[in-house]
C-alpha cells in the first residue's frame, strides 16, 4: 500500500526539515512548498493529498489566504501551524474549515500524533453511511446533506458537528465535549468557536435548526420534537 501523502507549507526551511523527518519515519510521503502560492500550486497540480500541514506566516500568500483557496475546491484535512496564539486568529481558522491548530514552538511527535488523529477522522467519514433525523438525510460518503430531499451547503466543519449532533441525538453535549470530538482540541477552547458554527448550522438547516436545543452554561443537544 502507497504511503499516504502530506503537503507541509512552511517558509523555514528548518521547520519543514523538522516536520518532514518526523512524518517519514512514520511512513508518511512528504511534499514540501515554500510559501502560499507554491503551496496553492502544488496541491492543484498533485494528486491523493491526504493532509496539508500549513503555517499562517509566510510571504506571497499566508496560511489562511491558501487554505481558502483549497476550500473552494476541497475537503482535505487542514492542520495549521501558528507562532500566534489569538482566539481571533484561531477562530478565523475555523471559520475557513481549518481540522487543527498548534501553536509554535510544538512537539513533533505530539503533531505525528494530530496528524494521524485527524487522517483517522477523515478515514471514517468516508465509509458509506446515511443518517435521518425528521427530515436530515445526511449522506456521510457523499458528504451531502439535504433537508426535506433539498441539498443544503456546508462547509467541512459544519458537516461534522452535525454528524455529532446527529450520532449523539438526545445527548446533552459541552461545549468543550464538542471541540474534543469534533475539532479535537485538548483544551478548554473559546465557547464561540461552536456558538459561531452551531448559529451557521442552525440557520442552514432552516426550521430544522431548531432541533439543536441550546443548554445554558452548558452547551448543546440535538434533539426532535
Amino acid at each position: 500500500m502507497d504511503s499516504l501523502k502530506i503537503l507541509v507549507v512552511d517558509d523555514e526551511s528548518r521547520m519543514r526539515k523538522l516536520v518532514k523527518d518526523f512524518l517519514v519515519k512514520n511512513n508518511y510521503s512528504v511534499i514540501e512548498a515554500a510559501d502560499g502560492e507554491q503551496a496553492v500550486d502544488f496541491f492543484m497540480s498533485t494528486k491523493d493529498i491526504a493532509l496539508i500541514i500549513l503555517d499562517v506566516m509566510m510571504p506571497k500568500l499566508d496560511g489562511y489566504g491558501v487554505a481558502e483557496e483549497i476550500r473552494k475546491v476541497s475537503d482535505v484535512p487542514i492542520i495549521m501551524l501558528t507562532a500566534k496564539s489569538d482566539e481571533k486568529d484561531e477562530l478565523r481558522g475555523f471559520e475557513l474549515g481549518i481540522d487543527e491548530y498548534i501553536t509554535k514552538p510544538f512537539s513533533p511527535k505530539i503533531l505525528v500524533a494530530r496528524v494521524g488523529a485527524v487522517l483517522r477522522r477523515s478515514d471514517s467519514s468516508e465509509k458509506e453511511e446515511i443518517l435521518n433525523a425528521d427530515g436530515i438525510e445526511m449522506n456521510i460518503s457523499a458528504h451531502q446533506v439535504k433537508v426535506d430531499g433539498k441539498p443544503i451547503e456546508l462547509s467541512y466543519k459544519e458537516f461534522e458537528l452535525l454528524n455529532y449532533f446527529l450520532v449523539n441525538k438526545g445527548v446533552a453535549l459541552s461545549r468543550e465535549k464538542i471541540l474534543n470530538n469534533v475539532w479535537n482540541y485538548d483544551y478548554f477552547g473559546d465557547a464561540r468557536t461552536i456558538d459561531t458554527h452551531v448559529k451557521k448550522l442552525r440557520s442552514k438547516l432552516g426550521s430544522k435548526g431548531e432541533y439543536i436545543k441550546t443548554i445554558w452554561g452548558m452547551g448543546y443537544k440535538f434533539e426532535v420534537e
